[in-house]
C-alpha cells in the first residue's frame, strides 16, 4: 500500500482508509461476518415496516409508526457505513476520495444525531402513554407524530452542519492515512494542518450538547415513567409496561453507552484499535440488535406477523383453488 506524504499545507485529493489492518484470513473472515450481519439487519428493519405498514392496527398507533421511521433510519444508518467498510475489506486499497470522505461523514454523523432525537421522541411517547395514558390520544395525534418525526430528521441534518463545514475547508499536510475504517472527526482533524480554528470547539460544542441534552431528557421521562409505574396498583399492567421500558432502555444504554465512551470520556478517540471496536459496536451492532430488542420481543409485533402471515396462506390458498 503506497502512502503519500505531502507538502505542509497542500491540498490532497484522497485519504487512505487502514481499516483493522488484518491479514488477508481475518479480512476474509470479517467480510464475510459483517457481510451476513447487513443483510440480517436490512431484513429485520424491512419486516418491520413491513409489518406497520400493511397491518392496519399497528398503522394506528403512534409508537409503531415511530418505530417504523427508526427502522427506516437505522437502515440508512447502517449503509453509510457498513457497504464501504465490506468493499475495503475486500480489497487491499481502501482509498477514498476528499468529497466522499466528507459526505460519508456528514451524512454518518446526521443519521447518528437524528437517531438520538428519535430515542427522545420514543421516550417522550411512553411517558406520554403511561403518566398521560387519558389525553395521550388527543396528545399524540397522527399529525402530532409525523410533525415530531419530521423535527427529528430537519434537526438532526443541521444539527452538525457548521462542524462539518469547518471541518471541511481545513487544510491536511504530513499525511493522508486515516487510521480508521470509516471517516470521522477525530481522525480526520489529527491530520488538519495548525491553526484549526473554531472547528473542533464547534464540534465539541454540537456533540456535548446533542449527547447530554438527550441523555438527560430520556433518563428524565422514563424516571418519571418508572415512578408512576411504581405507584401504580394494577399489577398486570404495571408489568406489562416495566417490560416495554426495560427493552427501551435496553436499546438507550446500547447505542449512548458506546457514543458517550467513543465522544465524551478524556482520550476517548486515543487508541485506534479501541477506537475501532467502538465505532464498529453502534454503526454495526446496534442497528441489528435494536429491531430484537424493540421491535421483535414485542407481543403486538409478533400478534401483527403473525396476522400477517395468516393473511398470505390464505391468499395462497385461494389463488391454489381458483387454479384447480
Amino acid at each position: 500500500r503506497k502512502i503519500f506524504i505531502l507538502t505542509n499545507g497542500s491540498t490532497i485529493q484522497e485519504f487512505i482508509l487502514l481499516g483493522f489492518g488484518t491479514g488477508r484470513q481475518k479480512r476474509f473472515l470479517l467480510l464475510i461476518f459483517f457481510t451476513f450481519l447487513y443483510m440480517l439487519t436490512l431484513a429485520e428493519n424491512i419486516t418491520i415496516i413491513t409489518m406497520v405498514f400493511l397491518d392496519a392496527h399497528l398503522a394506528q398507533l403512534p409508537m409503531y409508526t415511530l418505530l417504523s421511521n427508526f427502522s427506516w433510519l437505522e437502515m440508512c444508518y447502517v449503509s453509510t457505513t457498513v457497504p464501504r467498510m465490506l468493499a475495503d475489506l475486500s480489497s487491499p486499497h481502501g482509498t477514498i476520495s476528499f468529497l466522499e470522505c466528507f459526505f460519508q461523514f456528514y451524512i454518518f454523523f446526521s443519521l447518528g444525531c437524528t437517531e438520538c432525537f428519535f430515542l427522545s421522541t420514543m421516550a417522550l411517547d411512553r411517558y406520554l402513554a403511561i403518566c398521560h395514558p387519558l389525553r395521550y390520544p388527543q396528545i399524540m395525534s397522527p399529525k402530532t407524530c409525523y410533525c415530531l418525526v419530521a423535527v427529528c430528521w430537519v434537526v438532526g441534518f443541521l444539527w452538525y452542519l457548521v462542524p462539518a463545514i469547518l471541518i471541511s475547508k481545513l487544510s491536511f499536510c504530513s499525511s493522508n492515512i486515516i487510521d480508521h475504517f470509516l471517516c470521522d472527526p477525530g481522525p480526520i482533524l489529527s491530520l488538519a494542518c495548525p491553526p484549526l480554528g473554531n472547528a473542533p470547539l464547534f464540534s465539541q460544542i454540537c456533540l456535548n450538547g446533542l449527547i447530554i441534552g438527550n441523555v438527560s431528557f430520556v433518563v428524565l421521562s422514563y424516571g418519571t415513567v418508572i415512578i408512576t409505574l411504581m405507584k401504580s396498583s394494577r399489577q398486570s399492567s404495571r408489568t406489562k409496561a416495566f417490560s416495554t421500558i426495560s427493552f427501551h432502555l435496553m436499546v438507550v444504554t446500547l447505542f449512548y453507552g458506546s457514543v458517550a465512551g467513543m465522544y465524551l470520556a478524556p482520550g476517548g478517540e486515543s487508541q485506534s484499535e479501541v477506537t475501532k471496536a467502538v465505532t464498529l459496536f453502534y454503526t454495526a451492532i446496534t442497528p441489528f440488535l435494536n429491531p430484537l430488542i424493540y421491535c421483535l420481543r414485542n407481543d403486538q409485533v409478533k400478534e401483527a406477523l403473525h396476522r400477517l402471515l395468516r393473511r398470505k396462506m390464505k391468499l395462497r390458498l385461494l389463488g391454489n383453488i381458483e387454479i384447480e
